[in-house]
C-alpha cells in the first residue's frame, strides 16, 4: 500500500451526522417536551387505574390502549427512545404511588388479577414502543436504482 492511498483515507472530510437519542445536545424544548409527555403518562396512569378497576375486563382493555397510543405518539413525536420512555416513567411513577394505598388499608385497584395485568400489560406495551425501529422518513431515499 502506498503512503498517497493512505494519506487520502486518512484525510478524507468528515460526515456531519448529527446526534441522535441520548448522544443529542441538551434543548430546552426537547426537555419540556419530555416533561410533558411525562406528566401526561402520569395522567394516563391515574386514569388508567380507574378505568380498569371500574370496568374490568373492557376498562383494562381501554387502559391498556391509552398506555400504547401515548408511548407510540411520545416515539413518534420525538423521534427516539426517550420519547416513549419518559411517557412510560411517568405512568410507572403514578401507578406505583396509587399502589402504596392510605393508612386505612384500601387502595384503588379492584383485584389482584387486575392489577398485575395493568401493571404487566403497561410494562410491556412501555418496552414494545421504546424498541420499535424508527418508521422511514417520506421522501427519503432508499439507494434502490430504478425506483
Amino acid at each position: 500500500m502506498s503512503s498517497r492511498s493512505r494519506a487520502t483515507r486518512t484525510e478524507a472530510p468528515p460526515k456531519d451526522i448529527p446526534a441522535t437519542g441520548l448522544a443529542a445536545p441538551l434543548n430546552p424544548g426537547r426537555i419540556a417536551a419530555l416533561l410533558g409527555l411525562a406528566v401526561l403518562g402520569a395522567l394516563v396512569g391515574i386514569a388508567g387505574t380507574l378505568v380498569q378497576a371500574a370496568w374490568f375486563p373492557g376498562g383494562l382493555l381501554l387502559a391498556l390502549l391509552a398506555c400504547a397510543g401515548l408511548f407510540h405518539g411520545g416515539r413518534r413525536l420525538m423521534g427516539t427512545q426517550p420519547g416513549a420512555l419518559a411517557p412510560a416513567a411517568g405512568w410507572l411513577i403514578s401507578v406505583i404511588v396509587l399502589l402504596m394505598g392510605r393508612p386505612e388499608g384500601d387502595y384503588v385497584f379492584g383485584d389482584e388479577l387486575g392489577l398485575a395485568l395493568f401493571l404487566l400489560g403497561g410494562m410491556a406495551v412501555a418496552v414494545i414502543c421504546a424498541t420499535l425501529s424508527r418508521s422511514p422518513q417520506l421522501g427519503a431515499d432508499n439507494g434502490r436504482p430504478g425506483k
